[in-house]
């Protein structure tokens, strides 16, 4: 029952739903700062910014003063359309109780992303902070009558991670930084389910669970311009508890069902240079072990056999450069480019999530509106690669669910508001 309350409360603080394929490699979300979405998230552990640097890296809290409060809200447009090549509909006999169906529509939507952050010092070198965010997430959605409708349907992944964090200022050239992640996943997969000599159906597999994990940052000030940022996000192991639930024909297989996730860590190491006192520069690249989701298994507690998806999944690493153009002391103007190597390769792609490459062109401002609030609007469109699926199951043992063979044509656009205040 607590932990029902504590989930009922934090969703109702932090409602969202996630977009097509995430917007990072796999489905993570880069999306945690709306100042930093300008520079395309470049420098995001060394620039200090604001609060958010409670996520990027909590070390950074040291360069801010007095007690701050951060919020975010994220408007993310996913367009990801299937191009049908030759794709083989599932096997029925007689093959009438099996249409073929089409390409799915845009599997993309309209996504609502926010973040909040706030922070407060303890003593004159030690800071806290708080950070409430969602750092994974996905939904894909197609069409119930589409082609691959026996592969995928919906597929969907929520997050909530409260994140609280402590920073230390050990001496004027070094800071580090400390915190805790409090982590609720929330997955649900449905699909049309092939019944041989007789009309299809459906089953819809819902679970959630608490997890938790850590991460460490470090800022080191090189010079009195520039500062690297060195930061690491641990693991986080889910065990999602929930039920199968099949349409009426198949109503008698009604289960609980069970699915291991591990959401997985990363490393950032971060550069920020101040050139002048009008032009800054910003780097960053970022590691995630990806290669640990080998499958996605789920365990029915009836006699069916687990469903099993070999992802067998890549590392990956993002790089990010940015600039800034301090316009005035009360504007900022931002751009950046990243480029987001995908997870997935073209011999385990999925219906599911049909992830690739990525490449990120951004642009952001930034408005001190007042001595302690400042406005931060930025803008990301995302180029996603052409991306190729040949998901083969006409086999009897993969269900004789058909052949998805194909292309994605894929694209995002990001629009982020930030307002920042000082107590």
């Amino acid at each position: 029952m607590k932990v029902f309350v504590m989930q009922k409360l934090f969703l109702g603080f932090v409602i969202f739903t996630t977009p097509f394929a995430a917007q990072a490699a796999g489905f993570g979300l880069a999306e945690q700062s709306g100042s930093g979405l300008g520079n395309a998230f470049a420098g995001a552990a060394a620039i200090a910014e604001d609060a958010s640097t409670i996520y990027s890296n909590p070390a950074g809290m040291t360069y801010i003063e007095g007690t701050q409060a951060v919020g975010i809200l994220h408007l993310i447009k996913p367009s990801a359309e299937f191009n049908d090549t030759g794709s083989t509909k599932a096997f029925s006999a007689p093959a009438t109780l099996v249409p073929a169906g089409g390409d799915g529509g845009d599997a993309g939507g309209l996504a609502l992303v926010p973040n909040f952050y706030f922070m407060t010092p303890l003593t004159d070198n030690v800071k806290f902070g708080l950070g409430v965010n969602a750092p994974f997430g996905l939904k894909t959605e197609y069409d119930k009558d589409w082609i691959g409708r026996f592969q995928a349907v919906k597929s969907e992944l929520k997050t909530v991670n409260i994140n609280p964090s402590l920073a230390f200022k050990v001496n004027d050239q070094l800071s580090l930084g400390f915190g805790v992640s409090a982590m609720w996943a929330q997955a649900e997969l449905t699909r049309s389910f092939n019944r041989v000599l007789a009309s299809e159906s459906s089953v819809k597999i819902k679970g959630d669970d608490w997890g938790f994990g850590f991460n460490l940052g470090a800022i080191y000030q090189a010079t009195n311009d520039t500062r690297i940022g060195l930061s690491y996000r641990s693991k986080i192991e889910q065990h999602l508890d929930g039920d199968a639930r099949f349409g009426a024909a198949l109503a008698a297989n009604n289960t609980d069902a069970s699915a291991d996730l591990t959401l997985p860590e990363n490393l950032s190491l971060s550069v920020f240079s101040r050139l002048n006192d009008t032009w800054d520069l910003l780097a960053d690249a970022t590691w995630t072990r990806w290669s640990q989701f080998k499958e996605l298994r789920v365990d029915f507690d009836n006699t069916l056999p687990d469903a099993v998806t070999p992802e067998n999944w890549n590392n990956t690493m993002r790089y990010s450069i940015a600039t800034n153009y301090h316009y005035s002391d009360t504007l900022k103007f931002r751009a950046g480019l990243a480029y987001d190597e995908g997870a997935a390769g073209n011999q385990f792609r999925t219906a599911r999530i049909p992830d690739n490459d990525r490449k990120w062109l951004t642009l952001g401002v930034g408005w001190q509106a007042t001595p302690t609030t400042k406005l931060d609007v930025g803008y990301a469109h995302i180029f996603i690669s052409d991306t190729k699926i040949d998901d083969d199951q006409t086999s009897a043992d993969k269900g004789r669910n058909g052949r998805l063979l194909g292309e994605y044509d894929a694209s995002v656009d990001i629009l982020s508001m930030q307002i920042t205040h000082n107590f």
